[in-house]
């Protein structure tokens, strides 16, 4: 993400065991409802289309790359890299910025650490609008990790096979993971650009994913990703599900109907949990596609 003529700061926060997180406030100042917006991932980074999603003119948006992504440092670190760790991170950025209550929003993974965050800081959040909904519990990591998706996407599982060892089959994903996970650099990168491109099939309804050149690949987003994937997002199972019904703020939960990344299953599920939220279904997957894209952009128009 790059500042530009609505930044109202950019800078590095350090939050402490080594980490410093690239932050940007950016929008009007004055709002009287700030957003702190959560990216995806795990590994992912913030964008500067992520600011697309608001009004810079009525809306003030804290932006910042989680441990180890994007801008912050060190880049790619595991270490101290948990989610009870970025669930601090956001308290710290709050006081940092002078924050005292505000509005999460986020999808994918974002949704699942904005879910985290307001269990235990549930006085900071006026309210939260989500999108593709995650929860980290291990059925939803299965069903990725397993190929629940072959109903729809035969072809993409198949591709996947071929690029692992026979031997392998019966569980590919451990094949990968542990593969990404260890210190040889060519069997990460290798088998972070499979499992990268895996999940890019899947995110689009119409095909348009395009595979990176492999020399321009970067394997440190996905080896993240997989860290956290492997140890179940370091929560409890279920634990976000089975404690939602703590949640009392106000929550739009934005799920697309044919969303194969993120199943519709988990956003209903949570939406029977939490009294205060509303369900809102778009034809859509997972990716920002236009239905996903347009209802948040309206929802999070309300908070200025």
């Amino acid at each position: 993400m790059t500042p530009d003529e609505f930044t109202i700061k950019e800078t590095f926060i350090d939050v402490g065991d080594g980490h410093e997180l690239y932050l940007q406030d950016w929008g009007n100042p004055k709002a009287k409802t700030p957003i702190i917006f959560l990216h995806a991932g795990p590994g992912a980074a913030v964008k500067n289309r992520h600011k697309q999603r608001f009004n810079p003119y009525e809306q003030r948006v804290i932006f910042f790359d989680q441990r180890g992504c994007g801008k912050s440092l060190p880049y790619g670190s595991l270490e101290n890299n948990k989610t009870d760790n970025l669930i601090n991170d956001i308290e710290l950025i709050a006081q940092h910025r002078g924050l005292e209550k505000f509005v999460i929003t986020g999808g994918s993974w974002g949704a699942a650490l904005g879910l985290a965050y307001a269990l235990k800081h549930p006085d900071r959040v006026i309210a939260m609008t989500l999108v593709g909904i995650f929860t980290g519990s291990q059925a939803e990591i299965d069903y990725l990790d397993k190929g629940g998706y072959r109903t729809f996407f035969p072809d993409v599982w198949d591709n996947y096979l071929s690029q692992t060892p026979k031997s392998h089959h019966a569980d590919p994903t451990k094949y990968h993971f542990d593969r990404i996970l260890s210190d040889d650099i060519n069997a990460l990168r290798s088998s972070a650009y499979i499992y990268s491109n895996l999940e890019g099939s899947l995110v689009s309804l119409d095909d348009r994913f395009t595979p990176q050149e492999t020399a321009d690949f970067d394997a440190l987003p996905t080896r993240i990703e997989v860290y956290y994937l492997a140890n179940r997002c370091f929560m409890p199972d279920r634990y976000i599900l089975d404690n939602a019904h703590k949640l009392t703020m106000p929550i739009w939960l934005v799920q697309g109907r044919y969303d194969v990344v993120c199943p519709p299953q988990t956003a209903y599920e949570l939406h029977q949990k939490i009294h205060n939220s509303t369900l809102i279904w778009t034809v859509a997957g997972h990716g920002n596609d236009r239905g996903n894209y347009d209802v948040m952009r309206t929802i999070n128009a309300t908070w200025n």
